[in-house]
């Protein structure tokens, strides 16, 4: 039965990836019809809607190793079920990645190294943002997205509307902090491109799986502190 958890959680990060970071690459600066910063937040926030309903019954739907860790963090996820969560994760985004490159490399012109949806600071931040700077934000934005998983998928939370509140809130996130990071607050969809693109996205990748992790963790926790019980259902096992 796990391995169809784990099944899942690889397909889900895999359309994470692939929608999110496809729109990035292939729609969001379209000639005339490009669908922007606003367009690539949506899809974002779309492929988790889309598939918290369609896998949230068998794995939960986490897609990304820092709400693993934070709902881990907050009592409602086994450890022992961390790590192989994140490999699948990771490897649904890497094939993402994979099938983007071939997809993206057949228009005339493209050109890997101009980013390829990837993470970065500094220089390879979108506005120039400072390395402190990107790794505050990522930390900031992942803790509050995890206290939103959190709080919609409470046992007395309205039944039925978590998958819509947490998808609001990365298209939120994504609004907020493409211009800083071009957003990662997910370790996996932040290895899948930079895998690709190599030299500079692999070198500052760690702070896209550092920060990430570290906000999951206190997003989780806080709300653990925060709520009386709590209760909820979390790779389809309601916990207490």
């Amino acid at each position: 039965m796990d391995m169809k958890k784990y099944a899942a959680e690889l397909i889900g990060t895999f359309w994470l990836t692939f929608a999110g970071c496809g729109s990035a690459v292939i729609a969001a600066g379209f000639p005339q019809v490009g669908i922007g910063l606003v367009g690539v937040s949506l899809a974002f926030g779309l492929s988790v809607v889309t598939m918290a309903y369609a896998i949230g019954h068998i794995s939960g739907c986490h897609l990304n190793p820092a709400v693993t860790v934070g709902l881990a963090a907050g009592g409602r996820f086994p450890t022992g079920q961390i790590l192989p969560y994140i490999i699948a994760q990771v490897v649904g985004a890497i094939v993402a990645a994979a099938v983007l490159y071939v997809i993206a490399s057949g228009a005339p012109g493209f050109d890997v190294s101009k980013g390829f949806a990837s993470n970065g600071y500094d220089a390879h931040s979108p506005g120039q943002y400072s390395m402190v700077v990107c790794f505050i934000t990522e930390v900031v934005m992942t803790m509050m997205f995890l206290f939103i998983i959190m709080g919609s998928t409470h046992g007395k939370a309205p039944a039925g509307f978590a998958p819509l509140a947490i998808g609001l809130a990365l298209v939120m996130i994504h609004l907020v902090s493409i211009p800083v990071t071009n957003t990662s607050v997910n370790p996996a969809r932040s290895t899948g491109p930079a895998l690709f693109v190599g030299g500079w996205a692999t070198a500052q990748l760690w702070l896209f799986w550092v920060a990430p992790l570290i906000g999951g963790a206190l997003g989780g926790a806080l709300y653990r502190w925060l709520s009386d019980e709590p209760t909820g259902v979390v790779a389809g096992v309601k916990t207490a």
